[in-house]
């Protein structure tokens, strides 16, 4: 068993390359849900849709979110008569959103859940929210304290950042599949995905921490700065407004000793002495995904 633990977009390519390369049911997804919200009164749960809906084939790689194809008249409606429209849900995406409302209503899991949605859409890879209690990331800002949403949506992600919590996260019970999927793997995975708000909510769970760095000589980083910089969403400012250094090198330090092995990519060359002074192995690959050639040698190198 392989198990990535996972935020949204860049986890979701990596996920999709890694199929490539491997049995499905050998994969597990460990999700992050700070970003999870209640909106008209639904549940949403942005980073599980994402890779959902890539694993499926049904993802809008135009916009990293969201569906193909998609139609927006319910959002247009409700923009008409005054309601909240700036977190856009598109008429075939509120169908998700619906069904998993109503099946937490009657009383079952967000992991039930999220087992009977990839059952429905074909999708042959576990995907495992990392706890089915509440948490919630928020950000102390320039503009005081925001929700996850309010931040990255509302405000585009372009207000300064000088601290992040995930509320809940101290007293929320990681699930037993989630600990079992990093214990019972072979190979343990940190996507590429923002390190602040996609994979430290995920390890702020108590006892998922410890279960990772118990593993370390089977965990695997791909790290999400590339040449300096994040090929999408606020991963660099955050780490340089939170006083890291924006770099895979800064990246590495910030998760600490419960990483092996960093998959760094080769504009990042000049990092891998850093990094082994540091006591990581370390593997030099292309990691910008999209192509199926760079696809693949990724998850060889993730795999390997």
């Amino acid at each position: 068993m392989i198990t990535v633990l996972s935020g949204g977009v860049g986890a979701a390519r990596l996920l999709r390359a890694l199929r490539a390369e491997a049995r499905p049911s050998e994969l597990r997804a460990v999700v992050n849900v700070g970003d999870d919200l209640v909106l008209h009164g639904l549940t949403i749960c942005p980073d599980l849709d994402t890779i959902l809906y890539t694993l499926a084939g049904l993802n809008n790689d135009q916009t990293g979110w969201g569906l193909a194809g998609e139609s927006w008249r319910v959002m247009d409606e409700l923009e008409a008569i005054g309601g909240e429209s700036w977190f856009r849900l598109g008429d075939r995406d509120l169908a998700t959103h619906l069904y998993r409302s109503q099946r937490m209503a009657d009383g079952a899991t967000k992991t039930a859940v999220s087992a009977e949605l990839t059952s429905a859409l074909g999708v042959d890879v576990a995907l495992l929210p990392v706890t089915d209690d509440p948490v919630s990331t928020v950000f102390e800002t320039a503009l005081g304290r925001l929700s996850f949403q309010e931040y990255f949506v509302r405000h585009h992600h372009e207000v300064a950042v000088s601290r992040v919590e995930v509320l809940g996260a101290a007293s929320a019970r990681a699930t037993p599949s989630a600990l079992s999927a990093i214990d019972d793997a072979r190979r343990v995975v940190l996507a590429p995905s923002n390190p602040i708000i996609s994979i430290d909510p995920i390890l702020q769970i108590p006892g998922v921490r410890d279960a990772v760095r118990r593993r370390r000589d089977d965990v695997v980083a791909v790290s999400p700065i590339v040449g300096g910089a994040a090929l999408k969403g606020p991963a660099d400012r955050l780490l340089f407004e939170l006083g890291h250094d924006v770099s895979c090198v800064g990246v590495a330090d910030f998760y600490g000793d419960i990483v092996g092995t960093w998959v760094i990519d080769e504009v990042d060359a000049g990092h891998e002495r850093a990094l082994r002074q540091r006591g990581y192995e370390v593997r030099v690959t292309t990691t910008i995904m999209g192509r199926g050639a760079n696809d693949a040698a990724l998850a060889s190198a993730v795999l390997s």
